[in-house]
């Protein structure tokens, strides 16, 4: 298990059961690229009449491309739809830890270039997440829409404060002990709220972290130095361009109030949270996780959806000073 912000998404690879597939007709292609040195993997479901630009989604660190296979029903209807394997995690090259965040954004624009998509959508969920924000930092001509799933602008105390311990645990193989800890910390505790799926995906979030192979265990002592080696966010300009984020009502990972500063520090964002559902919305709710994409990046209304909380226009563009009440008045106009 790659002990990091975004691990407990990784459970969208977890089977909750059967589920929709791409329609039988969609065009899919695996390809094998390679980025300074490094193989890396993407999955392309193409869509010969799109509706938007190509959605490019970056799961948690411990997910691979196929963590979406059962969202691609609903996604590859509107759009081609990309997932990738970067360096460092699914069946990609082992990536040491000298390389960070800022290197897998230049892969993913490496990727971009490869499957010549000048122009995207792209989605980041958790480890995902921080991926996203970067590249839009440093790569702003490509991005149409950016959305960002279970994103905090900063790595909790407490988690951080885990993962040395989480690393000697993974380096002296006590997955059960690990495994444990970790359903704890990306599930919601019991009382916070009701969730859908909250006991199966525990089963099969502690499936997955005990069956990992030893290259995959590798992969998450790396993982654990590169989060703790690295800048997880900086406060640099991000582009003006629609942005979304997003989290279960009962994330107790990357909390509401966590996603809500993110949304605050973009340009002009998007904010609303999942109902009946927590830091694992995307596998919890994956038909109305899907549908708040596929709205996000095709214009439409997301205001009275009824599986969402009010959604909020936050944003360093939409605030506005404060304005003096005319003479005589008594109240400043309201600030957004």
């Amino acid at each position: 298990m790659r002990s990091d912000i975004g691990t407990a998404q990784d459970t969208s690879a977890a089977d909750p059961g059967p589920g929709p597939m791409p329609p039988a007709t969609a065009r899919v292609e695996e390809r094998t690229l390679t980025f300074e040195g490094f193989a890396y993997h993407c999955r392309i479901v193409h869509q010969d009449h799109p509706r938007t630009e190509p959605l490019i989604l970056l799961g948690g660190s411990s997910q691979n491309r196929y963590a979406w296979l059962r969202h691609e029903k609903w996604l590859a209807e509107y759009c081609t739809t990309v997932t990738v394997d970067l360096p460092g995690y699914g069946t990609a090259d082992f990536l040491p830890v000298v390389h960070g965040i800022d290197f897998l954004a230049a892969n993913v624009r490496h990727m971009l270039g490869e499957l010549a998509m000048p122009r995207v959508n792209l989605v980041g969920s958790c480890f995902g997440g921080a991926i996203a924000l970067r590249f839009a930092q440093q790569y702003p001509a490509y991005v149409a829409r950016l959305g960002l799933v279970g994103m905090t602008r900063v790595i909790p105390d407490d988690y951080a404060d885990s993962v040395p311990r989480w690393t000697r645990m993974l380096e002296q193989g006590d997955r059960a002990g690990i495994a444990g800890e970790l359903v704890e910390r990306f599930m919601s505790p019991a009382g916070t709220g009701a969730v859908r799926k909250h006991a199966v995906v525990s089963r099969l979030l502690l499936r997955q972290f005990m069956a990992q192979s030893e290259d995959e265990l590798r992969m998450s002592v790396e993982h654990n130095a590169r989060l703790m080696s690295h800048d997880w966010y900086r406060d640099e300009p991000v582009p003006a361009v629609p942005s979304l984020v997003f989290t279960g009502e009962h994330d107790t990972l990357c909390t509401p109030a966590m996603g809500r500063a993110v949304a605050a520090s973009l340009p002009a964002a998007s904010f609303t949270t999942i109902k009946e559902a927590d830091h694992l919305a995307p596998v919890e709710r994956m038909e109305e996780f899907s549908d708040l994409i596929i709205r996000f990046c095709t214009q439409q209304p997301l205001v009275g959806l009824p599986y969402c909380n009010q959604v909020e226009t936050l944003g360093t563009a939409v605030r506005r000073p404060a304005v003096p009440a005319p003479t005589g008045g008594s109240q400043a106009a309201s600030v957004l």
